[in-house]
Formats: C-alpha cells, structure tokens, sequence
C-alpha cells in the first residue's frame, strides 16, 4: 500500500532521483536530525540509516489483467550505545517529533537492556571512508500500461509453444528501486575518517511465468523468469515464455521410481541452494551459538580439493555486489574456500567479536558468489553434465524445507528426470532425496559450465556422487 507523507515531513526535493520524493541532501538532513537529538541527550556512539522503495507490480492470467500494484515505503532507523547498551527504533513518519520520539524510545531501550560485551559501532579500521560507484542504479521508468502489455506477450508466448498449454498460473512483471543513506557517531563526532557516512541507490526488476502443460491428473506446472538491476539485461518476454513452456511440457507424463541410491544432478538454479546452505553454515550467527554442523570449519576441507568458492562484492552492476555492508564496513573481493578448504568465514561486527575475529564486511548477508571446479571444461554444458552423471536423477524442483543446519541432515520433496547411460528417459516426480551436507559437499563431483547467477549466487549444476533415494 502506498504510504503518505507526514504533512510536518519534508517537502521532497525537485533533484530527488526519478521515482523518488526524497533526495540525498533530505536523508542527510534527516540523519543530522536524529543524531543531534542523540548527542543531547548524553549519546557519544550511534547510527541512523534513512531509506525510500518505490515499484510497480503487475500480474495477468490467461490474457486478463488481474493486478496492478504500486509500492512506496520509508523509514528511518536508528540506534543508540549507553556504554555497552543498545537500543534501536524505527519511525515511518519523517516529522521533527516523530524523529526525536524515535531517538528518544531507542534511548530508553537502551537504558534498560542488559550490557552486552561486543555491542557497538564497527571499528574505525574497518570503516569505508570512500568506496566506488558500482552503478546499481537502473531505474525503469514502465507505466502499468506497458509492463502489462510484456507480462501478457510472456505468457502468449508460453501458450504459444504448444497445444499442450493448456492454463496458466500467470506472469508477471516488478520494477523495483530503493536508496538509502547511513550516518555513525562515534565519542560524540561525525563526518571524519574511521566514522562512517553514506549511501547509494539500486533497482532490481523481474519478469516471470508459470505455464500449466496437459489435463486433469496429468498436468503439469513449471516456470521461468528473468531478474536484473537493469530492464535492458532482462530476457525478452518471449524466451522466458517459451522457455517456461518447455521445462513444463517437458514434465508430462511422469512415472515412480523404486527407492535406490544413485549419483545426484542438481539443476544450476537448485544447486545455488546447496552453496546457500553452505554459507549459512559458516555464516557468524550460526557459528557463536554453535547451531551449525560446520563450527570450526576453519582451514579444513569440506569439499573436494578441485572446489573453489570466491566473493567479489565490487562487480559493477552485479547482483550482490555492495561498496560496503550493512554497518558500513569496507567490502572487499576474498577467497572463502580454496582447494576445498574453507579460508573465510561470512561474519558482521558483532558475530565477528563474538568468535574473537575480525569483520569480514558481510552484516547483511553473502555478496557476488562463485562456487568453480577446478576440473571444469568450458564445453561442460547440461548436456555434457548428463553424461558425468551417467545413470542416476536430475533434479529440477525440490519442495520442503528438510534442511538441519545443526547436523548436516538433508531430506527434500524432489521432481526432475531420470537419467540412463547420459540421457534423459522420462520425468519423475513423488520422490524424496536424502542425504547429509558434509557428505554431500565432499560428495561433489563436477561443476558444469552451465553457470547461472540466482541471486548473489553463482553456480552451474553440481554433480553429487550419491545420495538416498526415495520413490514408491
């Protein structure tokens, strides 16, 4: 729902970005606000962070427009240290009063919480006093018109493909952008190096489908999508479709398999999840409350020794990059696992004092990832993957959440092919895969060339050696 404005808030500004109401020069004014407030009431150390969303959402099904939505959200946050005391709220409403209220609650949070050891600002060697413009920026400027005329060529050209189409679930269409700016105050002073200011703006836009194949008990559903930060790097609307229409066509008719254990295929967008479990795994939270089955993984091997895993956060116009992350701190490109040893961990300011480390810029999550083979060939594409696979299962839906994080266990509702001698035979569906990520990261055989960016998540399908399978 599209929020309005505080008639006490700031007017916006005439140089505010297109699709925004407030420029730069207002957060900054915001910021200054909150902090000053902060400062008089007794607060040497805390941080404010102002942002604005805007977007445009459509959905149409079967050649009928069924939504338009548009989104506008703000706010601001901010956070106040008492010595090792923290406390933190939030406001929508941009007023003077609402702001002081705001810092005044995070205030009183703060006075009546326990202390905390590590609580506090990033340390001022870690700070980015500069960083680079990585052009993430890409705002599409679609009136609802337009964005439901390429929803609905998406979806025609999924009906398109065959006879065989028969429904749709819909497609749909998102243009999406944001900027934010992030002040600290550290004893009391602001603006000087070692003190974090600043901020920037970014877009991400969509489009999608989900095409249904066949009749009665025997149809089946399937999808494809495009995401970028720029409109001009989305797929047209007629490949996604299309491609869409394929991967559900391709279902059809699908048979039981009886359980077995057989090496594994997963499909490059599937495989991302197994590199995300890995970073969850070694993610800092995880790691100080010893909730993961990788706790001291530190310098040992978890993969296999042709497994590299890098994160480069600086790729202009990439997915995950970031000039700095959530607190602030500097990002830089490292090596997180080499020869299949982990070198890195995936750690924030606290989880990084907790553990007795050092932040490695990663408050907020994983950056641009790349998870390689050391013994990929460029001409390794699916098809060749299904030859190093030989005979087994290729898996290209899973269903379920069976992850434990503090074993290891792994157990999913799958659906995918059943491959003999290197080729597909027919579509399965009804099954489960089994398994326990240690043994499944060391279990990995090959990486195709077949790479696909899901997310900040870079990976093309991953071979694992074996794995249980369930089936009737």
């Amino acid at each position: 729902m599209k929020k309005t404005r505080s008639p006490r808030s700031p007017k916006p500004a005439a140089s505010a970005e297109p699709g925004f109401q407030y420029a730069r020069s207002e957060f900054e004014a915001l910021a200054d606000l909150a902090l000053t407030h902060a400062r008089q009431l007794g607060v040497a150390d805390a941080g404010v962070e102002v942002s604005e969303g805007s977007g445009l959402s459509v959905s149409v099904r079967k050649g009928a427009l069924e939504n338009v939505e548009r989104n506008r959200d703000k706010s601001l946050g901010v956070t106040v240290y008492l010595g090792q005391r923290r406390g933190n709220a939030s406001t929508s409403d941009f007023s003077p009063a609402a702001i002081r209220q705001a810092v005044q609650a995070a205030y009183d949070i703060a006075r009546f919480t326990a202390e905390d050891p590590v609580a506090g600002l990033p340390d001022e060697q870690d700070v980015a006093n500069s960083y680079p413009d990585l052009e993430l920026f890409h705002p599409w400027n679609l009136s609802p018109e337009e964005a439901v005329q390429i929803a609905l060529r998406c979806e025609a050209a999924a009906f398109a493909t065959s006879r065989l189409i028969t429904n749709s679930e819909g497609a749909g269409v998102s243009a999406q952008q944001s900027h934010f700016y992030t002040e600290h105050m550290r004893g009391g002073e602001r603006g000087r190096e070692g003190i974090f200011r600043g901020g920037y703006a970014s877009s991400r836009h969509s489009l999608s489908v989900a095409p249904i194949a066949g009749k009665g008990a025997g149809m089946q559903r399937d999808y494809w999508f495009s995401s970028m930060r720029s409109p001009l790097d989305l797929a047209s609307p007629e490949a996604v479709g299309e491609y869409a229409a394929r991967r559900a066509l391709a279902r059809l008719k699908p048979r039981k398999i009886a359980t077995t254990e057989c090496p594994v295929l997963f499909e490059a967008p599937l495989a991302a999840g197994l590199l995300g479990a890995f970073v969850q795994a070694v993610s800092g939270g995880a790691l100080y409350r010893k909730t993961s089955f990788l706790v001291d993984s530190l310098g040992r091997q978890v993969f296999p020794k042709h497994i590299d895993l890098y994160e480069d956060p600086l790729i202009i116009g990439g997915k995950g990059s970031a000039p700095f992350d959530d607190e602030g701190v500097k990002t830089v490109a490292r090596q997180v696992v080499s020869a299949g040893c982990v070198k890195g961990y995936f750690l924030s300011t606290y989880s990084a004092r907790k553990l007795g480390m050092r932040t490695t810029g990663n408050a907020g999550g994983s950056h641009n990832l790349y998870l390689r083979s050391r013994l990929t060939d460029p001409a390794d594409d699916l098809d060749a993957m299904l030859r190093k696979l030989g005979t087994g299962l290729f898996v290209t839906e899973l269903m379920g959440q069976g992850v434990n994080y503090v074993t290891g266990d792994y157990s999913r509702g799958a659906a995918g092919f059943w491959v003999d001698n290197g080729q597909i035979a027919y579509p399965v569906q009804e099954i489960t895969i089994a398994g326990n990520l240690k043994d499944m990261f060391l279990g990995m055989e090959a990486i195709g060339a077949d790479e696909y960016a899901y997310g900040a998540k870079n990976v093309g399908s991953v071979l694992i050696n074996r794995m249980k399978v369930a089936g009737s």
